[in-house]
């Protein structure tokens, strides 16, 4: 199982299942139409078959930042009306042509009260699955250990005087590990990283969980919004393995 995904593979004895066609998830059509399958409300026990629900897809591409109670990271989801009510998660969300295209994951109730479907489902596109389902069968778990190869901290008033930087918020390069993909990407300690991937940073911890929410791993590519002499630049690192 991998708790980072909400995804697992499952081992079944025994030969010539039914199985459902897998689709791609990466040539959606806003608008084109889906059906959600599962168990909503434990409602196969009384139909002993499994419950169907239609929709569009609403949208792709949804990212949602880490879950920090569960420490899941939802990314890239698709969106459906398709209803999705507690049951369904974890059934097949499929095309027109019943190819599998998605996990049914998660709803938007837009209150704690309203606990019910609203139109707005999201499931982990079939692409991904496929992925995180054969790197578990054939190691077992999913490595996700990497190296920056920048120590930093955070920018103090001291070092905004002394370097007339004008802005507050931001990590300064305070060693650069030799042979690192930092050093040849050519980043130079003094260097002051303000964003990440798009997102302010202002510790260590946020660079990290940055690139823990974005699903990065060794051999990805970081874009780090840096200022050096008076002016910003945009940096790419490619994460490192833990040798």
């Amino acid at each position: 199982m991998d708790r980072t995904s909400d995804l697992a593979l499952l081992l079944l004895e025994g030969k010539n299942f039914p199985y459902a066609k897998m689709g791609d998830s990466e040539n959606l059509i806003i608008g084109e139409w889906v059906i959600a399958l599962g168990n909503p409300f434990e409602l196969f026990s009384v139909s002993n078959q499994p419950i169907a629900s239609v929709g569009i897809i609403s949208a792709s591409q949804m990212d949602f930042r880490m879950q920090k109670e569960s420490g899941i990271v939802l990314q890239n989801m698709i969106q459906t009306d398709a209803a999705i009510n507690p049951g369904n998660s974890g059934g097949p969300l499929v095309n027109s042509h019943g190819e599998v295209i998605g996990i049914n994951t998660f709803i938007y109730t837009g209150s704690q009260y309203n606990k019910g479907s609203v139109g707005i489902g999201f499931a982990i596109p079939i692409n991904k699955a496929k992925a995180i389902a054969e790197e578990l069968k054939i190691s077992g778990s999913i490595d996700r250990s990497f190296t920056t190869g920048l120590i930093v901290q955070p920018i103090t008033r001291s070092i905004i005087r002394r370097n007339n930087i004008p802005f507050r918020d931001g990590v300064i390069i305070v060693h650069i590990e030799k042979n690192s993909t930092a050093q040849k990407a050519g980043f130079r300690i003094g260097d002051i990283i303000v964003k990440a991937a798009g997102q302010k940073v202002y510790s260590a911890s946020d660079i990290r969980d940055i690139i823990t929410e974005n699903d990065l791993r060794s051999g990805d590519t970081i874009k780090f919004k840096v200022f050096r002499d008076k002016s910003y630049f945009i940096a790419k690192l490619k994460l490192g393995t833990y040798k």
